[in-house]
């Protein structure tokens, strides 16, 4: 089990990400035009770093849901490599089953 405090953390990053998320796309759009001035294109640059640094999407890290766990997580489930063994193996999610040969 991670420490709740990271949890936590990650949590208020992902809520910043969101308030955020349409003023940052603008923002970054126009700095990545072409066919603006270098000018304007400074100036959006300009205000992006004004933002706050946990509203950047990049600075979010993939959790498992249960553990918390940021190490080994697969995307598909949403799990990190040890709940979905164990879950796996007690046929807790659906379509997986252990491999035997």
């Amino acid at each position: 089990m991670a420490k709740l405090s990271s949890v936590n953390k990650n949590e208020r990053r992902k809520a910043l990400v969101v308030k955020y998320a349409a003023k940052y796309e603008k923002l970054k759009a126009k700095a990545n035009d072409d066919s603006l001035d270098e000018g304007e294109r400074l100036v959006a640059r300009l205000k992006m770093a004004e933002l706050p640094r946990n509203a950047n999407p990049t600075r979010v890290r993939n959790r498992c849901e249960l553990t918390g766990r940021s190490r080994g997580y697969y995307r598909k489930f949403k799990l990190s490599r040890v709940m979905l063994r164990e879950l796996g193996n007690k046929g807790l999610i659906p379509g997986v089953t252990k491999s035997s040969w």
